[in-house]
């Protein structure tokens, strides 16, 4: 199956919309960008994660293969390059650096930590970032996250002025791209899994999870933080972050997947050739 005619405007969250209109207001922030990464990133990230990674292939960990096509197929995407890297740490990222074939990587511990199912999910979100052109801004916001904005120069001109919002802006993107995960997995329970999964699940407690259970307890933190003071902690809480907070991607996606846009897109679904 295969979205016909699929554009990254049919499914981007408004917020991301919002938020980049911001970004590209500030003055020479994409020049600034392609110029630092240029060095740092070839360096730090190519050399970090591609080396100590396994790229995924059809002759390499086929069956990870396999998924990414299919989620590249379904949102009309050319797949991008695919690591496995090993950490104890659930994640997955992707970098698109100026001149660079994008990649994602995705960490070992993921790959126990979710079905496959939420496994493709989490792929095609990765590739929601690579379809909506988040690209250089994207990349920005991984290196913060990842820290190498310890780096001299980098984290002067980037970090100390830019982070608050590259940061505002990625939680808005990470609406959009769970909206992506929605697309291809067609299943909102498997997207919503796999967030009550990175917020607090483990391989020893799979079975006992309960989406259901995790969407009441978002709509929990809703009414916890409806009052004045709750806003103002709510904001607190989030303001550093580089992702929305796992109920509230829960809230998001559960709300869009009711939703007529949401419906509507389904109505595109077309078979294709393998």
């Amino acid at each position: 199956l295969a979205f016909r005619d699929l554009d990254a405007d049919d499914f981007r969250h408004p917020l991301d919309r919002q938020n980049t209109l911001i970004l590209s207001a500030i003055p020479g922030l994409n020049q600034i960008g392609k110029a630092l990464l240029g060095t740092v990133a070839e360096q730090v990230l190519l050399l970090e994660n591609i080396g100590t990674s396994v790229l995924v292939s059809k002759n390499q960990i086929p069956q990870l293969h396999e998924l990414m096509a299919e989620a590249a197929t379904v949102l009309n995407i050319e797949p991008p390059d695919f690591y496995l890297r090993q950490s104890p740490v659930p994640n997955a990222y992707t970098l698109a650096i100026s001149g660079k074939k994008p990649f994602v990587v995705v960490h070992t511990s993921l790959v126990e930590l979710l079905s496959r199912k939420e496994l493709q999910a989490v792929l095609a979100h990765e590739l929601g970032h690579l379809k909506c052109d988040h690209g250089i801004w994207l990349t920005y916001a991984n290196i913060l996250t990842l820290g190498a904005y310890t780096l001299p120069g980098l984290g002067s001109i980037i970090a100390q002025r830019l982070e608050e919002q590259l940061f505002r802006w990625l939680r808005a993107a990470e609406l959009t791209c769970d909206r992506a995960a929605l697309l291809v997995a067609r299943d909102p329970k498997v997207v919503i899994s796999v967030l009550m999964k990175l917020a607090g699940g483990c391989p020893s407690v799979a079975d006992q999870l309960n989406v259901d259970a995790f969407l009441e307890q978002a709509r929990s933190y809703d009414r916890a933080s409806s009052s004045l003071v709750g806003w103002y902690m709510r904001n607190a809480q989030t303001r550093q972050l580089s992702h929305p907070l796992p109920v509230l991607r829960a809230r998001e996606i559960d709300r869009w997947s009711r939703s007529e846009e949401y419906k509507s897109l389904l109505k595109r679904l077309n078979t294709v050739d393998s």
